[in-house]
């Protein structure tokens, strides 16, 4: 496996680099890429700036709340069986790679945000946008409003050179296999998931495992989510689609079907692997780790087969 990084790049402003040196990490397969996978886990980061728990009102414990916490160790088999794996190393109330790319609450900003950013979006309403103002579980992050200029920064240093490098391993490995296949990863808190009676997936006592987003079907080839699903039901979890996590920013920007490019997100419940309210991993995560192991090299030699030919 070899490892890329990439520290933030801001002209005149060495305080962020100190702070997250470096912003992600794309580790590749030692030996060259042998599947038309591409493993991304954008909210796994937990390098907390400390400008960030300056002005921020919240614990560090409280802050961790919306991390996907170790979703890059249970895909991180991916380099070692020839798919790439980039992860943020920032965390995701810092700044969401998987928002648009201004998608901002004006309320949250002192000064003006420019003309294009998305000041209306379902996502700032909940105050989940590119820069939260809020955790998973409601509290507001901060103590005061933050200068434009902060979340201009953010975007810049560390969103924008995340993005550029994922885009840039989706079209190496389009170009290599013919098609590209991105698998956006995540977790997801047990509470709040009910059965959904959408007949579509699999659930088992009411629990939901995973969730598969695919758009609706438009983000990839329907093989991509079958084979997923009957991947994750051979392991024995329960599956279901599109509810209540249809896929964010990432699968919908990227999932160009048509284009040869398909991109799937996954959403696992962080019950399965680790305390919700200690955010400790359980003995499981390993054996989750392994099994993902399962469903890597049947995405990759299934789709080879079948998408090779559409």
């Amino acid at each position: 496996m070899t490892r890329d990084t990439a520290f933030p790049d801001h002209p005149g402003d060495n305080s962020l680099a100190a702070e997250i040196a470096p912003a992600f990490e794309v580790l590749r397969p030692a030996a060259g890429q042998r599947l038309p996978l591409v493993f991304a886990s954008p909210h796994s980061g937990s390098v907390y700036p400390d400008s960030l728990k300056a002005a921020s009102r919240l614990t560090d414990h409280a802050l961790r709340k919306s991390e996907d916490c170790f979703v890059d160790e249970i895909v991180a088999a991916a380099p070692g069986l020839g798919a790439p794996l980039i992860r943020a190393l920032f965390p995701r109330v810092y700044v969401d790679p998987n928002r648009e790319p201004f998608e901002l609450d004006p309320a949250m900003f002192e000064g003006q945000l420019p003309d294009y950013a998305n000041v209306r979006s379902p996502r700032v309403a909940a105050g989940l946008g590119t820069i939260a103002r809020i955790v998973a579980d409601g509290e507001p992050i901060y103590w005061e409003k933050l200068p434009v200029a902060e979340a201009m920064r953010r975007i810049s240093t560390c969103y924008r050179p995340y993005h550029a490098a994922l885009a840039g391993l989706i079209e190496e490995t389009r170009r290599r296999f013919g098609f590209a296949i991105l698998v956006d990863c995540h977790s997801m808190p047990s509470t709040g998931l009910s059965p959904i009676g959408s007949g579509r997936g699999s659930q088992k006592n009411g629990r939901i495992d995973t969730v598969l987003g695919d758009c609706f079907g438009t983000a990839c080839s329907p093989a991509v989510t079958e084979c997923c699903e009957a991947l994750l039901s051979g392991l024995g979890y329960s599956v279901v689609r599109n509810h209540p996590y249809a896929g964010g920013y990432t699968t919908r920007h990227y999932g160009r079907p048509r284009e040869g490019v398909h991109a799937i997100q996954i959403e696992i419940n962080r019950a399965l692997y680790m305390d919700e309210r200690t955010l400790e991993r359980k003995a499981h995560l390993a054996v989750l780790a392994d099994q993902m192991r399962q469903l890597i090299v049947g995405l990759g030699d299934i789709n080879l087969n079948l998408l090779a030919a559409e």
